[in-house]
Formats: structure tokens, C-alpha cells, sequence
């Protein structure tokens, strides 16, 4: 009988220790370490000399298949995952609680016609599944819902019907009987991963798999976890908000430069072909504090409203507040409108907000939140036909940026008269119907926009 031997492990970095600790010695985290049991191989297993019937191949030998990926009936979907899904991959899709991750995993398989597909829930009865698919206006034929826990359990149905498609929610709440552990343990959640990507390679099943996030963002469970799917899409937004988006982390079989965008609605999820006319608001004519940014997530070109409001500080110490901007940036935006422009603002409330609840990490936005706080300083209202994209040094330089072609292009195509960029910006095409005005520093935009 195999000896068992108890370890804990850090669920944030996966090192081991022979005894629980309260503070991971690799990576400074509290409170992370988790009791794992294993067993130990006899001698025989662990020597070497096995008998597998796999063997090495030369790279020339190896003939190569046409990629034939299935249709997920999303276009948003279809995108992020490079073009369709990959039969046999294994997707993990993590996101907050509550933002929709069910409901667009069961959206997608109600979407795939003369597919039969298969719904496995740890979490919901197949009442409540069933609640949830009539709410999104659709009862399919072939899709097939399961409430099981055990992992074992759902292989078997799996191979009793043979779906095309597979949905397991989620994989904290299965568990495989040849572990002696607690559900949404560590060891659980490797043993049950690695067991499904096996059967997913042996019978060129796909499946998606919905994962937690701790606190922190990050996918609950040991960090290996992301390393053995082939797909890893982050579910992301505000509840608060109605835009959803999906990110790929990882794609072995596409591009992580991706990204789809969802509108959270009544009857479920609708996709978001074209988020630049969405994301605009047309009420904002004739406020001050308000500039549309030519922005870039993945490759993907939208252009947003960045809002900012000064206000004269009601306490002692002034407030720097962001929503959907990075903090820090803001800061660091302001100590360069001070010193290189010549704006007091150290005694002035400054808040800055990306409509839509949208998270932005471009840079080329500086110019812009930069531009609508000068705006509400000075109480001088842009011109809606005017949109910004640039980076800005800290000595008050417009730094040229990447995919700047593309960014002009959307905002000519949704009608914009004039576009600021920076000076030492390279363009390749001569004919554009929209007017752009390349600027050095941020006094030329200052000097051009406020005479």
C-alpha cells in the first residue's frame, strides 16, 4: 500500500512546505498555504524503463492536418479564442463572482445548433440551469444539462452521450475519488484539470472549464492550473456597468491580443460589434471636462469618453480619485501639468472617469485625460468633433504610439472632423478625410485648443 505524506502548499506561488505557515517564504504572501496529501510511488514505479508506447519522431515526419475549428455562432467569442474553438483544447474561463460567466457559457452552447453539447454543473441543480436557459429565450434539442460533483461521474456521461461540446461549472467543485481531499483544494483542483485535458486529447473533445478568482484577481488554485489548459479567458467588468469583456491571458492556438466585448442585457449577452458608437455618449456637447480618447485594447481600435472634473479641495488634503484609469498615471499626468504647463493644481480635487465602466491600460489616453482636466480647470468646453491619441512624457513630450493608422481610421469612420497625435508620429497614407494635427508638446495643445 502507497505511504500518504501530507505537504502544504502556497495556492498563490505553489511552493511546499513540511509544516503550515502563516507567511510563504518564496513570495511574502499571508495566510496562503493549504494542506495537500500525496503518495508516494513504490521503488518499482519510480524507476525508470516503463513500457509507453510512445516514441520519438523527426520533425520532418510529422504531417500537419488542416486547423479545423469550430464555429462558436459569436463573433466576440470566435475572435478572442483566434478563430473558432480547437477541438480537443481545454478553456478555462475565469472571472468576479456574478459577472456572467455561466450565463455566457450556457449562451453559447444554447447558440450551437445540430451540436449536441453538455452542461455540467456543480453548483446548480439542471432546475436552476433550466431557469436561467428560458431566461435567455431558448430551449435547444441537443444540449444536455448534468449536477454532478464527481468527476468520475460526469466522464462516464460524457462518454454515454458523446457531445461535441463540454461545460464544467466549476472546476473548484469537482472532485475525483482517487484523492483522499476536500473540494477546491489544491491537490483537487490539479488532479481533476489534468484528468479532464487527458480526456480531452484522448477523445478531441473540447471543453470549457469555469473557474474562481481569489481577492486578488488571480484564478483560485495552485498557479499550474493555468499552465495546463490550452486557453485561459478572463470574464471582466463592472457589475455595476453593462459591458462585459473577454480577454485572453493565454491561447496556444491564437493570438492574446484579442478581446471581445459583451453588453449584459435582460435576456443575457449581446455582442458588441462596434463599441466605439456605444461607448460615446452624444449628451456631452457644450460641457467642459470632457474628451474622447482614440484607444487601443489588443488590437482592437474604439475610441472612449474620458471625463474629468477640478474642483477646489473641501478638506486640507486634495483628492486624486480615477475610475477605469490607472491611479498612479494620474498623479504622475498631473505633477507634468503643473511643471511643464504651469497649472496650480495642488489645491484642487481632481477626478477622473472612463465612461462606461470600461478599464483602460493604453497610454495613448494620456493626452486626452490630460486635455479634459484642463477643460474642467478652466471650465472651456472640447469640441465634440475633436479626439486625442498620444503618450505623455514627463517633460510634458507627446510620445509617438503604436497603431496610430487605426486609430485615425476609427475616428474618420464615426464622423470625427480632427485628430491630435504626436509630432514624430510616422503615417503611411496620404488620403484621409478627417483633419490631423501633430503636436510636440503638451503647451502646443494647450496653445491650440484654448486661444
Amino acid at each position: 500500500m502507497a505511504k500518504v505524506s501530507i505537504t502544504y502548499v502556497c495556492s498563490n506561488c505553489g511552493a511546499h512546505a513540511p509544516q503550515l505557515l502563516g507567511k510563504c517564504p518564496v513570495c511574502g504572501e499571508w495566510g496562503t498555504y493549504e494542506e495537500e496529501k500525496t503518495e508516494k510511488a513504490s521503488a518499482k514505479k519510480q524507476a525508470y524503463g516503463g513500457t509507453s508506447s510512445s516514441k520519438p519522431v523527426n520533425i520532418r515526419e510529422v504531417t500537419m492536418e488542416e486547423d479545423v475549428r469550430i464555429d462558436m455562432r459569436c463573433g466576440e467569442l470566435n475572435r478572442v479564442l483566434g478563430g473558432g474553438l480547437v477541438p480537443g483544447s481545454l478553456v478555462l474561463l475565469g472571472g468576479e463572482p456574478g459577472i456572467g460567466k455561466s450565463t455566457l457559457a450556457l449562451q453559447v452552447l444554447m447558440q450551437m445548433e445540430n451540436m449536441k453539447t453538455l452542461y455540467a454543473s456543480g453548483e446548480e441543480s439542471v432546475r436552476q440551469i433550466k431557469l436561467r436557459a428560458e431566461r435567455l429565450k431558448g430551449t435547444p434539442k441537443d444540449l444536455y444539462l448534468l449536477s454532478d460533483t464527481s468527476l468520475e461521474s460526469i466522464l462516464e456521461h460524457i462518454n454515454q452521450i458523446q457531445p461535441q461540446i463540454v461545460v464544467i461549472d466549476s472546476i473548484q467543485t469537482i472532485r475525483t475519488e482517487t484523492l483522499d481531499s476536500t473540494f477546491g483544494s489544491l491537490s483537487q483542483i490539479r488532479e481533476c484539470t489534468a484528468k479532464i485535458l487527458q480526456f480531452a486529447k484522448e477523445n478531441n473533445i473540447p471543453f470549457f472549464i469555469i473557474g474562481h478568482i481569489t481577492k486578488e484577481g488571480t484564478i483560485a488554485g495552485p498557479k499550474i492550473l493555468e499552465h495546463i489548459v490550452d486557453t485561459v479567458l478572463q470574464f471582466e467588468g463592472d457589475q455595476h456597468y453593462m459591458y462585459r469583456i473577454v480577454r485572453a491571458q493565454k491561447n496556444r492556438f491564437g493570438s492574446t491580443s484579442e478581446l471581445g466585448i459583451f453588453e449584459m442585457l435582460q435576456e443575457g449577452l449581446r455582442e458588441v460589434v462596434n463599441p466605439s458608437e456605444l461607448l460615446l455618449s452624444n449628451n456631452g456637447e457644450g460641457l467642459s471636462g470632457i474628451a474622447i480618447a482614440g484607444a487601443i485594447e489588443g488590437i482592437r481600435p474604439f475610441l472612449i469618453e474620458v471625463q474629468a472634473l477640478v474642483a477646489s479641495a473641501a478638506y486640507g488634503t486634495p483628492q486624486r480619485s480615477s475610475t477605469g484609469f490607472d491611479g498612479r498615471r494620474l498623479n504622475m499626468l498631473l505633477a507634468v501639468l503643473e511643471k511643464r504647463v504651469g497649472f496650480k493644481l495642488l489645491q484642487k480635487d481632481v477626478f477622473v472617469n472612463i465612461a462606461g465602466g470600461l478599464r483602460v491600460n493604453d497610454p495613448a489616453i494620456d493626452l486626452a485625460v490630460l486635455v479634459a482636466v484642463l477643460s474642467s480647470n478652466m471650465d472651456t468646453p472640447i469640441s465634440p468633433n475633436i479626439c486625442f491619441a498620444g503618450e505623455v512624457g514627463l517633460a510634458g513630450e507627446i510620445r509617438p504610439v503604436n497603431r496610430i493608422e487605426q486609430r485615425i481610421r476609427e475616428a474618420e469612420k464615426l464622423g470625427f472632423e480632427k485628430i491630435f497625435i504626436p509630432q514624430g508620429q510616422k503615417l503611411s497614407f496620404k488620403e484621409t478625410q478627417i483633419q490631423i494635427v501633430k503636436v510636440a508638446k503638451v503647451a502646443d495643445v494647450f496653445r491650440n485648443l484654448f486661444k
